[in-house]
C-alpha cells in the first residue's frame, strides 16, 4: 500500500463532512472576508444594502450547488471542477479548466502570501508596538504552510478548524454586541436599498466572498463517503458563508446606520478599518485587540487551505502526466502529496520575492494583481462547472429536469454574468487603476489556448496520456485528471 500511495494516490476516508467544510471556510476566511471584501462592498457597491447582496448571492449559488451535488455523486476527482468539464464537455475543454484553475489557484495563494505578511506585519506594530518587514512574516508562514501540506490533509483541516472557530466567534461577540446595543435594521433589505448605488459592483464582492467554495469536490478521493459527503458539504459551506456573512454585514450597516454606511465604508477605505472603528465603538480596545489577532490567524488559515486546492490540481495534473508525473507523487505516510505542495508554495514565494526584490508594495501590487487574477480564474471556473453540470445530465439524459436543469442552468447562467462583470470591473476588484493591472483578464485567453493547444499535443504525440484523461465517451465515470 506505501508503495502504491507513493505512485499517486491520495489518503482515503482522512475527512468527513466536517473536515471538508472546515478546509472550505478556511479558504473563503469569514474575518478577512469582512474585514477587506464586504468592507469594500460597503463603500464601492450598494453601501447599507451589502447584506441583501450576500443574501442574493448565497441563493444564486444555491441553485448552482443543486446540480452540482447531484454531479458530485457520479464523478469525483482530484481535479476538482476540471473533472466535471472534463466529464461533461470532452478532454480538450477539462484540460482549459484545469490550466484555469491552475493560474487562478496558483496566483491566489501568492496574493495572500503577500496579504498575509502585510497584515501581520502591521498587526504586530499596533498591538506589540515592534516593527517588522512583512517579507519576515510572508516566509514564516510560506514555511509553516510547506510542513502543514507535507503532514497530510487531515492534519490541516483540524488546524483550520480551530482557527475557524476562533474568527467566527469574536464576529460573533461583535454581531450581538450591535444587536443588543442599537438593533439591526430591516430597512438594509428593502429593494430601493439592495439595488441602490453600484449594485453590479456590489454583487461582484458577494460572489467574491464564496470563492473557495467550489473546492468540496478537490478533496472527493479523501473524503469519507464521497458520494453523500460532498454535497454535504457543498450545501452547509454555501449557506454558512451566505448567512453569516449577511447578518455580520447587517450588524456593521446597523452599528454605522444604514443611509450613512457607503459614505462611512468610503471614509475608511484608504485606511482599510471600517470593521476595526465599529468593533472599538462596540467591543471596546481588548476585544479590538484580539479581533486584529484573529485576523492574522484568519489570513494564515486562507493560505493553508488555498494552497491545499491549488496543490491537488498540480498533483492531478502530475498524476495523469500533463505535466511532470513527479508531481503526482504522495508520501507513504500521509497521502500527501508533497511534491505538488513544495512546488506550490516554492512558486508562491518565488513571486513575492520579486515583488519584493522590485521594491513594491505587498498589498498595493502584490495582492491586488495576484488576487485579482486568481479571484477572476476561480469565478471563471465555476461558470465553466455551471455549464457542464447541465451538458453532463443532458447527455444523459436524465428525467430530473429541476435538479439537473433547471437550478444548475439559473446558477450557471449567473456565474457567466459575475465573470462578465469581473473582467469588466477588473481594476475595482484588483483593487488597482494601474494599467498593466487591467491587461491581466488576457491570461485567461492564455490559459485558454494552452489548454487547447496541450490537448491537441497530447493527442497526436502522447495518445497514451490523453486516452487517460476522463471524458463524457468513457464508460467509467470519475477518473481522476
Amino acid at each position: 500500500m506505501d508503495a502504491e500511495r507513493d505512485s499517486g494516490l491520495l489518503r482515503a476516508d482522512a475527512l468527513g463532512t466536517a473536515g471538508v467544510v472546515f478546509l472550505v471556510l478556511a479558504a473563503v476566511a469569514p474575518l478577512t472576508g469582512i474585514v477587506v471584501i464586504a468592507s469594500l462592498g460597503i463603500a464601492l457597491g450598494s453601501g447599507g444594502g451589502m447584506p441583501g447582496a450576500f443574501v442574493i448571492a448565497s441563493a444564486i449559488l444555491i441553485l448552482f450547488g443543486i446540480g452540482y451535488a447531484q454531479m458530485s455523486r457520479i464523478v469525483t476527482g482530484a481535479g476538482g471542477f476540471s473533472v466535471y468539464v472534463s466529464r461533461a464537455m470532452g478532454r480538450p475543454l477539462g484540460l482549459v479548466a484545469a490550466f484555469v484553475a491552475v493560474l487562478g489557484y496558483n496566483c491566489f495563494v501568492a496574493g495572500a502570501l503577500g496579504t498575509s505578511g502585510f497584515f501581520t506585519a502591521n498587526v504586530v506594530e499596533q498591538v506589540f508596538g515592534a516593527k517588522t518587514p512583512w517579507q519576515l512574516w510572508s516566509l514564516l508562514s510560506a514555511v509553516a504552510v510547506f510542513l502543514l501540506g507535507r503532514r497530510g490533509v487531515e492534519v490541516s483541516a483540524k488546524v483550520l478548524g480551530v482557527s475557524l472557530v476562533l474568527e467566527v466567534a469574536i464576529l460573533l461577540v461583535l454581531d450581538f454586541a450591535v444587536l443588543f446595543r442599537t438593533g439591526l435594521s430591516a430597512r438594509a433589505f428593502s429593494p430601493g436599498v439592495v439595488f441602490g448605488g453600484s449594485t453590479g459592483i456590489a454583487f461582484l464582492f458577494a460572489f467574491n466572498a464564496f470563492v473557495g467554495f467550489e473546492a468540496t469536490g478537490l478533496f472527493s478521493e479523501e473524503a469519507r463517503r464521497p458520494a453523500r459527503t460532498i454535497p454535504r458539504a457543498t450545501y452547509i459551506a454555501i449557506l454558512l458563508i451566505g448567512c453569516f456573512a449577511a447578518f455580520t454585514t447587517w450588524a456593521i450597516v446597523s452599528a454605522l446606520g444604514v443611509e450613512n454606511a457607503g459614505q462611512a465604508g468610503r471614509d475608511h477605505l484608504a485606511t482599510g478599518d471600517l470593521v476595526f472603528s465599529v468593533a472599538r465603538t462596540h467591543l471596546g480596545t481588548f476585544l479590538l485587540d484580539v479581533m486584529m489577532l484573529l485576523l492574522v490567524v484568519s489570513l494564515f488559515a486562507a493560505l493553508l487551505a488555498l494552497h491545499n486546492s491549488a496543490t491537488r490540481y498540480l498533483f492531478a495534473l502530475g498524476r495523469s502526466r500533463v505535466l511532470p508525473a513527479v508531481l503526482g507523487r504522495t508520501r507513504p505516510a500521509s497521502g500527501a502529496p508533497y511534491v505538488a505542495s513544495a512546488v506550490q508554495i516554492g512558486f508562491a514565494v518565488v513571486v513575492a520575492a520579486g515583488y519584493a526584490i522590485a521594491g513594491l508594495d505587498p498589498l498595493a501590487d502584490l495582492t491586488a494583481s495576484m488576487t485579482g487574477i486568481g479571484t477572476l480564474g476561480i469565478i471563471a471556473l465555476q461558470a465553466m462547472a455551471g455549464i457542464a453540470v447541465v451538458v453532463f445530465f443532458r447527455r444523459r439524459g436524465d428525467p430530473r429536469i429541476w435538479k439537473t436543469a433547471i437550478a444548475p442552468g439559473l446558477g450557471g447562467i449567473c456565474l457567466i454574468g459575475v465573470t462578465v462583470l469581473a473582467i469588466a470591473n477588473f481594476p475595482t476588484l484588483a483593487g488597482s487603476a494601474a494599467p498593466v493591472i487591467a491587461l491581466l483578464p488576457w491570461l485567461l485567453v492564455v490559459a485558454l489556448v494552452a489548454g487547447l493547444g496541450v490537448a491537441a499535443w497530447l493527442r497526436r504525440s502522447k495518445p497514451e496520456v490523453y486516452q487517460g484523461l476522463p471524458s463524457f465517451d468513457q464508460d467509467k465515470p470519475g477518473s481522476p485528471v
